[in-house]
């Protein structure tokens, strides 16, 4: 005869809860966190921005041109906490003095957002090579640059049950054949979700999650000259099986999930939010 078991009265303590309680609204909170957004005055940027400023966040937006980032910032204040330090991250000198401007605000920085890129599209045998230097300087090294320059607010913030995160803006441009000419769009996108795979790898003993996001279609300036089209627009949708563009909500839940308690042991993960583009394309 089958011995019977004894059932605990209580989980062993390492499949506990972090903390005894916490509820759904805790398991998923950002508030008072310390959040950095480039790219933040427009499109995914500002989605992601106006999503971590009105979960109670503080949030740091930058972006080129300054007057346009300060209005933003202006903007999303009246909505919680936000403030402007504009940056040009098409060079390391850029890359590097924004890490200096935020460290000399912030004792610690608990979530960067790396979401400014470029996108160049051009017929294949008129495609420049001056795009893939541009691209590359803004879409991947700047990426690296900031991120290591930022470190030292990054490990201030880290800890076991949460750690410091990087979110890098992909796209699913970089998983799949894009339907436009983007030769070096795509291939730095690619480029882009490998390293944030690398840097997961390296950094995660250092209780720091990277992770990337690469979006399908959204309402962003990238994205303009083709949605504002009725009939292109049309034609995207067509091709996304939930049948519709991405919405705000959709990419700023995205990025609070993953600075949140709930994405703390998600690192060196793509997500495409997309509609399903890339499952079924």
């Amino acid at each position: 005869m089958a011995r019977e078991r004894s059932v605990p009265a209580t989980l062993p303590a390492e499949n506990r809860p972090a903390r005894e309680g916490m509820g759904m609204k805790d398991l998923f909170s950002v508030d008072g966190r310390t959040v950095l957004v480039t790219g933040g005055s427009r499109g995914i940027g500002l989605m992601i921005a106006r999503g971590f400023v009105a979960a109670g966040a503080h949030v740091i937006i930058s972006s080129r041109k300054a007057e346009v980032c300060a209005a933003v910032a202006r903007e999303l204040s009246a909505h919680g906490r936000c403030e402007a330090i504009p940056a040009d991250l098409g060079n390391d000198e850029g890359a590097r003095g924004l890490a200096a401007a935020v460290q000399d605000r912030v004792d610690k920085l608990d979530v960067l957002v790396n979401n400014a890129g470029a996108t160049w599209g051009a017929p294949l045998e008129d495609y420049p090579e001056s795009a893939f230097d541009k691209l590359w300087a803004i879409n991947v090294k700047a990426v690296f640059r900031l991120t290591t320059a930022l470190l030292p607010a990054l490990r201030a913030a880290a800890g076991p049950d949460h750690p410091a995160r990087v979110i890098n803006i992909g796209s699913v441009d970089g998983l799949r054949v894009p339907a436009m000419e983007v030769y070096a769009y795509s291939a730095t996108k690619a480029a882009l979700h490998m390293m944030t795979r690398n840097l997961a790898h390296q950094l995660a003993g250092e209780q720091i999650t990277i992770n990337a996001i690469a979006p399908g279609p959204f309402e962003s300036t990238m994205m303009a000259f083709a949605l504002d089209d009725p009939g292109t627009r049309a034609a995207i949708e067509s091709q996304v099986p939930l049948g519709r563009i991405g919405r705000p909500e959709d990419m700023a839940g995205t990025a609070i999930y993953l600075a949140s308690r709930a994405g703390a042991y998600l690192t060196g993960a793509v997500i495409p939010v997309d509609g399903g583009l890339t499952t079924h394309g």
